[in-house]
């Protein structure tokens, strides 16, 4: 590939200029196949993995067909949830940042239905949500798609084993018949081909099969047989002899992410957990600290992170094989991403032995076997976080910016920049990482100074 890709592609300055500011040099395998397609209007079924570029791909496509003059909805794109639905409209503004005056909107549950309803009356050019919500705001009629021209679906599989199917239809039935149809799939079955069918035509079907299994170089790759009794030394043991600088453990259920997070805390280890019982807020606020670098271990069970979007994992392991190949090639697919290096290990007890069998399978080679004796511990070992995340208590919609709270914390508070990470801002409350060292500092300055004006509650998050 070949920095100048994107410059023969029939796309404007303005986008061209985005793409070098988010440092894209070159297309990636699925974007390359794919994006002519959609620049051509092209109805597209895509398949490729997590992390291969499909959401710029669609992303490019989709705004190269807007009229920014025109403030209806063009474009809809629905994902199955709040996080990747986020992700999906945060990947699209920047697409769009040096373009004048395009707006996007994020439609999902577990946030207030009053502002979005509000937003979609000043005009929006870009819907992202989730079936539910989009449906409930088509049914008030708030939201109207006569002019969408571009509909997509992404991660439509996942949507339909959410029970989607019904809600995804009456959403269908409601675009213009002359638009075009993207739609996204890590797999293909009988159910996905007949929802193409329906609601796509002609489609070119564009199809990745960069495998994330076969290339020692990349992925290490190994699976240790233990009793079942020995899940949680063997995890240890995992962790004190490859030394990761971050990682993700996938549980089968949500009380053994919680179980498992807290046995690693215990050990120094920073853990997390992300499952189906928490909140929204929770979630959120579980995602931002695992992302900011304010805790280097999420836990989670496989329904929790489908749809997450995690660069430069170092390590991923199973404390339960999944119950089906796919899962697992999901899993791991989280790391050895970008053309870094990655880590994935698996726990097998005599009873999961049916289930490396089908991984095997899958996989078409045998899977490689370890036992824990073969790993060297470091009994001094701890994994924490470089930062420590505080929320304060405005955001978006007092008028506070990054540059507001960035500006506070060096110019009044006198922390250096590297002291300060990744900035978030949300409606009502902001986030901001900070490292280790500065933490006292930036509270002292929190508890009478002021940002952009006004004074500002600051706490900071705990780990749960």
């Amino acid at each position: 590939m070949t920095p100048t890709q994107f410059a023969s592609l029939t796309i404007s300055s303005e986008q061209l200029e985005a793409l070098e500011g988010l440092g894209f040099s070159s297309m990636t395998a699925v974007q390359a196949e794919s994006l002519p397609l959609i620049l051509a209007r092209k109805d597209v079924i895509i398949q490729a993995k997590t992390g291969s570029g499909k959401t710029a791909a669609f992303g490019i496509g989709l705004l190269n067909h807007l009229n920014p003059r025109f403030f209806g909805v063009q474009a809809l794109v629905m994902c199955p949830t709040r996080e990747l639905a986020e992700q999906v409209a945060q990947t699209i503004r920047q697409l769009a940042s040096r373009m004048a005056n395009i707006k996007t909107v994020v439609l999902c549950g577990g946030k207030p239905f009053g502002p979005q309803r509000d937003s979609l009356r000043h005009g929006a050019h870009i819907v992202v949500g989730t079936p539910g919500r989009i449906e409930d705001h088509l049914k008030k009629g708030n939201l109207a798609l006569k002019g969408v021209k571009t509909f997509v679906l992404d991660e439509a599989d996942r949507m339909l084993d959410m029970g989607f199917a019904e809600v995804m239809a009456n959403i269908t039935q409601r675009l213009p018949k002359d638009r075009q149809t993207i739609l996204m799939s890590a797999t293909f079955p009988d159910d996905i081909q007949r929802i193409s069918r329906s609601i796509q035509i002609n489609p070119v079907q564009v199809t990745i099969n960069e495998q994330l299994t076969h290339d020692d170089d990349v992925l290490e790759q190994l699976f240790f047989e233990i009793s079942k009794h020995e899940r949680e030394t063997a995890l240890l043991a995992v962790f004190e002899h490859y030394r990761p600088k971050n990682a993700m453990v996938f549980c089968n259920t949500k009380k053994q992410c919680s179980d498992v997070a807290s046995f690693l805390c215990e050990h120094d280890i920073e853990a997390i957990a992300l499952h189906g019982d928490l909140d929204q807020r929770e979630r959120d606020q579980v995602l931002l600290q695992f992302a900011n670098d304010s805790c280097p271990v999420l836990v989670a069970s496989d329904v929790a992170a489908r749809g997450l979007d995690i660069p430069a994992l170092e390590m991923v392991v199973n404390v339960d094989l999944p119950r089906d190949a796919d899962t697992y090639v999901h899993r791991i697919g989280r790391t050895g991403r970008a053309g870094e290096k990655g880590k994935a290990f698996s726990l097998v007890t005599p009873a999961d032995t049916h289930r490396l069998r089908v991984i095997e399978e899958h996989l078409e080679t045998p899977c490689l076997c370890d036992v824990l004796a073969s790993l060297d511990r470091d009994p001094n070992y701890e994994l924490k976080g470089n930062c420590v995340t505080l929320q304060l208590d405005a955001g978006r919609k007092q008028k506070v910016r990054p540059g507001d709270i960035l500006g506070a914390l060096t110019g009044d508070a006198g922390l250096p920049g590297d002291q300060i990470g990744k900035i978030t801002i949300l409606d009502n409350s902001s986030f901001v990482a900070l490292r280790r060292p500065a933490l006292r500092q930036a509270m002292n300055y929190l508890s009478d100074g002021k940002v952009k004006g006004r004074k500002i509650r600051a706490r900071r998050l705990r780990l749960k």
